[in-house]
């Protein structure tokens, strides 16, 4: 299982997007292929096994999960419209973030996010959790993530999730340039929204992370038919910037009630330290408190 993971957080999302500008014969050619880019929607009970996993999985390794309470109140979106989430790129964790958060911010829509396509042959479950392979750096693999994941908003009750920068970088790192697959998207539909996420993982007052969620304003294409691809990755990069600069801040006041708690995790050192310090309460009368703080109780 480790390697599983590892494999997942290593090859989801970081290269994905790094494909080329594509041309609309390119396109066009892959949309005739018809059913070669058709994407099967995951069985339920798979989908359902794995967080069954994922819940304890997550709880083990972070003390919480929480995303800022006035941008989930925010953020209503059309039950029926199709979703692309898009977000930054901070630590290698993000795939399964990704899954938890569909799951407990979209329960009704299906979960999906390309992933390298060499990847996916080696791990073929990847598919059955709703990952779809993409060839990288190169226009035949361009259309067929333009194809495959049109395939998907096609379908209803979905969420297509992407990191457009396609490298690593810190919330705060917002020099690379967004990839040109969600402008594209974005420009050829008149019904998607584009949500921004923006994700980051801090160190508080307990042993065990943070990862601090904040949802951006969404883009949504009927507002603007006319909206060029140029004039869409300015937009699209506005708002996922805007979306990190204010979960900075959140991050740097260090102020958790501006946050609602979707995971309580681990709390505490764990371990002997724990341990010792629970043996100290009880000979002195004490009441145990394994948490160093009040931040997510």
């Amino acid at each position: 299982m480790a390697g599983f993971l590892d494999e997942l957080r290593l090859r989801w999302l970081d290269t994905s997007t790094r494909h080329t500008f594509v041309d609309e014969e390119s396109e066009l050619l892959n949309l005739q292929r018809g059913s070669e880019n058709d994407i099967k929607r995951p069985a339920a009970w798979l989908q359902n096994g794995f967080h069954r996993f994922l819940g304890p999985f997550l709880k083990r390794h972070f003390h919480a999960i929480a995303v800022e309470t006035t941008s989930r109140e925010d953020r209503s979106l059309p039950a029926d419209a199709p979703l692309v989430v898009y977000a930054n790129h901070p630590s290698w964790w993000d795939p399964l973030i990704a899954h938890f958060l569909n799951r407990t911010l979209f329960p009704s829509r299906q979960f999906y996010a390309p992933i390298d396509a060499e990847a996916l042959q080696q791990y073929r479950v990847f598919e059955r959790l709703g990952f779809f392979g993409v060839q990288l750096d190169n226009r035949a693999g361009a259309a067929a993530f333009l194809s495959q994941s049109r395939s998907i908003l096609s379908q209803s009750e979905t969420a297509l999730w992407i990191t457009p920068e396609g490298r690593f970088a810190d919330i705060r790192d917002h020099d690379a340039a967004f990839q040109p697959g969600l402008a594209h998207l974005c420009s050829k539909s008149d019904s998607l929204v584009a949500l921004p996420v923006a994700l980051e993982y801090v160190f508080w007052e307990e042993r065990l992370p943070v990862c601090l969620v904040a949802i951006g304003q969404a883009q949504i294409t009927a507002d603007a038919p006319d909206r060029s691809k140029a004039d869409w990755t300015c937009c699209l990069t506005r708002a996922l910037r805007d979306a990190q600069n204010r979960l900075a801040e959140r991050s740097v006041s260090r102020d958790s009630t501006c946050f609602e708690n979707l995971l309580q995790g681990k709390r505490g050192g764990g371990g002997m330290y724990d341990s010792f310090r629970r043996l100290k309460a009880l000979m002195t009368g004490r009441s145990f408190k394994a948490a160093h703080g009040e931040h997510f109780e």
